[in-house]
């Protein structure tokens, strides 16, 4: 089992100032920890669950783009970007060139996008959920069309059409940088995983939650002529074990989730200060975690 970071917090001690150089080190030390994958949310408005709108929020490209140039092996990725934010062909440029940059490290994490309160502060059409499905599938065919070279044909969607799906360069990952579609919902987010993701990514409520949704998408593999053991499957953890320093403990509840064959774990920082924690914490984790498996 992998271990991944998810940062969430933009609120330094030392003000904005503070923050460049603390994601530099949040980079380096999850490097040095052999961290799997760094990831940061697709949110303009902090999480009302997390604080109060007005907290500090950096857009996630950009700083994807910041930590590419302060990392040299861990994997890059928001989770998960919303779908609605920025029109599928821009996005699929984007995510290309993240991976380019940061020398095939990119993963594309997507989803249907559900913060009503932030598209509305911002201006943001927020089309109902079965649209933002639509919109989500369609987004998933024009980025695989746009990361093909011998594809560079027009798309003619119901609510996207180009002209020209011309992308160049094209990303260092072959065939494409890794998609990852975020969402346990069973009817359509995990079948949308059966027909187009490379991994999945599902909260860690329960092991038998998962277990469940795990099966869901094992149907769906079938429905689809899917491999499901293709799919990577990650899930984000929010234990306290790591926060107070137990890695035994936290070794030992996510063993739960590598014997139903859950392959990352992605954990989440207390505060604004990643690198320390990083260090003190999960470093020491990587290695157990590398010795269960399902």
């Amino acid at each position: 089992m992998e271990l991944a970071v998810h940062i969430v917090r933009f609120d330094h001690p030392d003000g904005p100032v503070g923050l460049a150089p603390e994601l530099a080190r949040a980079g380096e030390a999850a490097d040095r920890a052999g961290i799997a994958w760094l990831s940061v949310m697709d949110h303009f408005f902090q999480l009302e669950a997390l604080g109060v709108a007005e907290d500090g929020m950096l857009e996630g490209y950009t700083t994807l783009g910041y930590l590419a140039a302060h990392t040299s092996d861990v994997q890059l990725g928001l989770l998960v970007g919303g779908v609605t934010y920025r029109h599928p062909g821009l996005l699929a440029k984007i995510a290309a060139t993240l991976d380019v940059l940061s020398s095939g490290r990119a993963i594309f994490g997507i989803g249907a996008a559900w913060y009503e309160r932030e598209h509305q502060g911002l201006g943001v059409p927020f089309p109902p959920v079965a649209e933002r499905f639509e919109r989500l599938e369609e987004t998933l065919q024009i980025c695989r069309q746009m990361w093909d070279p011998e594809n560079n044909g027009p798309y003619d969607g119901k609510h996207y059409q180009l002209a020209e799906t011309i992308n160049t360069p094209q990303p260092v990952s072959r065939p494409h940088p890794p998609i990852l579609i975020g969402g346990g919902g069973e009817k359509k987010t995990l079948r949308l995983v059966a027909q187009y993701a490379d991994a999945c990514n599902l909260f860690a409520s329960s092991p038998a939650d998962v277990a469940h949704k795990l099966d869901v998408l094992r149907r769906h593999c079938d429905d689809v002529g899917r491999d499901y053991a293709e799919i990577k499957k990650t899930a984000v953890y929010r234990g306290p074990h790591l926060d107070n320093g137990d890695v035994d403990g936290f070794v030992e509840a996510v063993a739960q989730y590598a014997r139903l064959g859950v392959q990352q774990i992605n954990v989440i920082p207390p505060d604004s200060e990643p690198a320390a924690w990083i260090e003190k914490a999960c470093a020491p984790a990587v290695p157990r975690l590398s010795d269960l498996s399902a």
